[in-house]
């Protein structure tokens, strides 16, 4: 049971409600917070006195003051009106993970809205209520609008939801599960939807994803260094503690381990004519390690944003005040985004090399052509470098920023925005090329390792191997592959390779 106080969540404490479905309580401390700051609000209400968000429009409209008897009709109409998202829906981890960081946000206590709202959250989490949000329609300013009014339209029994994998109206999935719709008052509507939660909950789960695939490139690339007899010297460490970026030093003694032990390497450590491997051979520290850094360094973003309040305006129970300011734009996260996404093309990038210089004869001369004994009447592994060139092209095309677009919205009041959301969207799609390309590695140099049999590869190489032969047997004759790269792919994403990476 995950206790939330609005405390800061790790990757994988998010990961473990997401996917897991580990369930969560709302912390006594938290509640009492939440009740100090709503009597901020009520009091504000009791005294006529004018605040944004309480008893103002939104927006361009912040300057229209409502009458107290129209404010529950203020906090209605802005969920309804923001329910406007278009697309597929996310999928249901992401909007558990979505559900989970609005709960823990609200539960820091500075959004003014009322322990319901949070209890609520709670136990749709719990009893498994995933509302219907469309994924597109957020421009990530006053954070994501869209997405997060669909997941209010939910909490007062309204939109869509799905519940024991049925699509229904939200009414009814809560009446399944036992939750009572919540009336909205007061300020509730806008702490629902003021926030950067659903770009967090799909870019980090994109980018936990993105993390497990990079340290399985060191395996693809260990494995493929095997199959073309390459040389390890350049993991040396030695060279590493040279040159001292954590992440390089990480990759180079990751090598070093699955290499280790090698009878491939010891079979030509005497008699190799060549003095150093082409860089996608060589640079693999190099690379890699700085892709690690690169995630690393988004992962710290994505991990300070869980217990960030995003709401707006802020009710500071200790003073009594309301401030209206701009936690909600997403540029922290937008430009992070961004950073995954180029590190992540540039690893598709030089496992696309690597898999080349398995089949290009021109490139290997040391394996059959396309690694089939029959060249010719047969083509082998020809179009596994083809499609990872298709699935790179396409990686390059999205590793576009998308926080260095702006289009000004809301009347221009919301004059720079962040297109965090579509960072984050764009993210998740080059994990998804990601893991399909390094399960064409996988599967391509297993085959070149059929090539220096019996000679056993280093210990690590030898256990990824068997991973693999568990999905995709040898390639005797040619045949259709697409299902054997799905598989590789999906055991990647399950986590088959873990312990080896």
């Amino acid at each position: 049971m995950l206790e939330l106080d609005g405390q800061r969540l790790s990757l994988a404490q998010v990961v473990a409600v997401a996917r897991d479905k580990d369930q969560v309580s709302l912390s006594d401390a938290s509640r009492a917070r939440v009740e100090q700051s709503r009597k901020v609000v009520e009091e504000i209400v009791a005294e006529g006195r004018t605040v944004y968000g309480v008893n103002t429009g939104f927006g361009k409209l912040s300057d229209v003051h409502i009458e107290r008897a129209q404010l529950r009709e203020l906090q209605l109409n802005l969920v309804r009106s923001h329910s406007c998202g278009l697309g597929s829906p996310l999928s249901e981890a992401e909007v558990r993970a979505l559900l989970l960081l609005r709960a823990n946000v609200l539960a820091e206590g500075f959004s003014g809205c009322r322990p319901v709202l949070i209890e609520s959250l709670v136990a749709m989490l719990n009893r498994g209520v995933t509302p219907v949000i469309p994924e597109k329609g957020s421009v990530g300013a006053s954070g994501d609008l869209a997405p997060l009014a669909h997941l209010a339209l939910t909490v007062i029994g309204e939109g869509e939801a799905f519940y024991r994998g049925e699509r229904m109206a939200g009414a009814d999935a809560l009446q399944r599960a036992e939750i009572a719709p919540v009336q909205l008052e007061v300020k509730e509507g806008l702490a629902l939807l003021n926030g950067t939660q659903a770009m967090v909950a799909v870019g980090g789960l994109a980018l936990h994803r993105a993390e497990r695939v990079v340290r399985l490139a060191d395996v693809a690339g260990a494995m493929t260094l095997e199959a073309v007899r390459g040389t390890p010297v350049a993991f040396d460490e030695r060279i590493h503690a040279a040159r001292p970026h954590p992440g390089q030093i990480e990759v180079a003694a990751h090598l070093r381990e699955l290499l280790r032990d090698s009878q491939i390497r010891q079979s030509h450590l005497e008699n190799d004519p060549r003095v150093q491997d082409a860089y996608s051979l060589r640079c693999m520290p190099q690379v890699h390690g700085a892709i690690r850094g690169a995630l690393r360094h988004a992962r710290e973003i994505v991990e300070i944003e869980t217990g960030s309040a995003t709401d707006n305006p802020l009710v500071f129970a200790a003073t009594g005040e309301v401030l209206s300011g701009g936690n909600f734009h997403g540029a922290p996260l937008a430009l992070s985004f961004d950073y995954a996404a180029i590190a992540m093309t540039d690893l598709m990038s030089i496992t696309e090399r690597r898999i080349d210089r398995l089949v290009n004869p021109d490139a290997n001369d040391d394996l059959p052509p396309f690694l089939t004994s029959h060249p010719g009447p047969a083509s082998g592994f020809m179009m596994m470098q083809i499609v990872a060139a298709a699935l790179l092209s396409e990686a390059k095309v999205l590793a576009h920023p998308a926080s260095i677009d702006n289009v000004p919205t809301d009347g221009g009041k919301e004059d720079h925005v962040s297109m965090g959301m579509t960072a984050a969207t764009k993210l998740r799609s080059i994990v998804d090329n990601a893991e399909l390309i390094t399960a064409i590695e996988l599967i391509t140099a297993a085959e070149g390792l059929e090539y220096r049999a019996p000679l056993q590869p280093g210990r690590g190489v030898k256990q990824a191997y068997a991973i693999v032969r568990r999905h995709v047997t040898r390639l005797t004759n040619d045949r259709a592959m697409s299902s054997e790269i799905q598989t590789v792919a999906e055991a990647i994403r399950d986590g088959e390779f873990d312990e080896v990476a």
